[in-house]
Parts: structure tokens; C-alpha cells; sequence
């Protein structure tokens, strides 16, 4: 890793506090095992897959809150060139363009800038992951029937922040000598996704040749 890039996750310039595992509970020891097989260099596309005898909600759990950590640092590394200026539109190229809709204040999708848009979504995701009735901490609480559902709304909106980065903001990753780091995450959030079917082929549309070429 460059020394500035050390620099830049050291600050650990995250927009808000990590959602933690407590240790001694599964969900800590599913997260210990999926980043043992990354740190023995597995191959991601093997490490994605479910180990032998462990829940998919589960594992999709750890890795949801996992991906939302490393994409909100890496958005944090070239947030300072990504303004209401520089991106007035949250989109992915002229051809895709994402508008913001929850359900609160922007109950119909709304156009909003770049940095609007992130910020209303990572705020929006650390609501559901730190919602015990969406991501149950206890081992032996039940998720809902609804988790799928929102953990692949939460991967598909995370994808376009991949989306965002690497079409207007690759010459800042670059810069920083971020970009085999950013590369490796985006590979391992595509394998797992795929894995489990987990966002619609529509969605990965934007960044569908740089994927055929990093991931087949």
C-alpha cells in the first residue's frame, strides 16, 4: 500500500462510526472466518461462497455491514473532489443518473448531487444494519422475513457508489495509489453478489465491460 494511501486510511476518514461484531457472538466468528480466507489470499471467488453449515442470512448479514464499511472509506478517500459542483447529478456516465427516494422526506426519486446522495445513503444504511429488528445481534433472534429484501436493496445502492467512484473518480483513486485496493473490494462485493443473486443484472449494467474484464 503507497504511503499516502496508508495515510488516507489511517485517518480513517469513514463519514460515521463503524457498526462493530461483539465478540464471543457468531456473527464475530463468521466475520473472523470470511476475513481469514481473504488474508490467506483464497481466491474471492471461493471465499464468497458459504461455508459448510452456516446460515446464508447470516453470512449475507456479515458481509453487508462488511461492504458498507469499505465502500464508505473509499468514498471517504475522494469525497474532497466530489461537490455539489463538480457533481451536481448522482450518476454513473450520461447514460445512468440515480435519484434519491426514502421514506421520509423524498417520498418520490429525487434528482440530488453526488454528495447529497451519498450522504442520505450511508446514513440510511446505518440505520438498517444498526435496526435489531433487520439485523439481529443474538444469536438465536430470527431476521425477519424481510431481510433479503433489504439487504439487496442496501447492496444495489452501495453498487452505485462503485459506479460513481469509478466512472468520475478514478483519476483521484489513481492519484493515491488506491486503486489496486479499490479494484480487489469491488471484485469481492461482485463475486458475492453474484454468488448469491443478490442484485438485478440491470443495476451492474454501468460498469459491465471494466467487470468482464477484471472478474472473468
Amino acid at each position: 500500500m503507497s504511503q499516502a494511501l496508508k495515510q488516507v486510511f489511517n485517518k480513517d476518514r469513514t463519514f460515521r462510526p463503524k457498526r462493530k461484531f461483539e465478540p464471543g457472538t457468531q456473527r464475530f466468528e463468521l466475520h473472523k472466518k470470511a476475513q481469514a480466507s481473504l488474508n490467506a489470499g483464497l481466491d474471492l471467488k471461493q471465499a464468497v461462497q458459504l461455508p459448510h453449515g452456516e446460515d446464508l442470512n447470516d453470512w449475507v448479514a456479515v458481509h453487508v455491514v462488511d461492504f458498507f464499511n469499505r465502500i464508505n472509506l473509499i468514498y471517504g478517500t475522494i469525497s474532497d473532489s466530489c461537490t455539489d459542483q463538480s457533481c451536481p447529478i448522482m450518476s454513473g456516465g450520461p447514460k445512468y443518473e440515480y435519484r434519491w427516494q426514502d421514506e421520509h422526506k423524498y417520498k418520490k426519486p429525487t434528482a440530488l448531487s453526488a454528495p447529497k446522495y451519498m450522504n442520505l445513503l450511508m446514513d440510511w444504511i446505518e440505520v438498517q444494519i444498526n435496526n435489531e429488528d433487520i439485523f439481529p445481534t443474538n444469536v438465536g433472534t430470527p431476521f425477519p422475513k424481510t431481510f433479503m429484501q433489504v439487504a439487496k436493496k442496501i447492496l444495489s445502492r452501495l453498487f452505485r457508489v462503485f459506479v460513481h467512484v469509478y466512472i468520475h473518480h478514478f483519476d483521484r483513486v489513481s492519484q493515491m495509489g488506491a486503486e489496486a485496493h479499490v479494484n480487489t473490494c469491488y471484485k469481492h462485493f461482485y463475486y458475492f453478489v453474484k454468488e448469491f443473486n443478490l442484485i438485478d443484472h440491470k443495476e451492474l449494467e454501468p460498469l459491465k465491460e471494466m467487470t468482464s474484464r477484471m472478474c472473468h
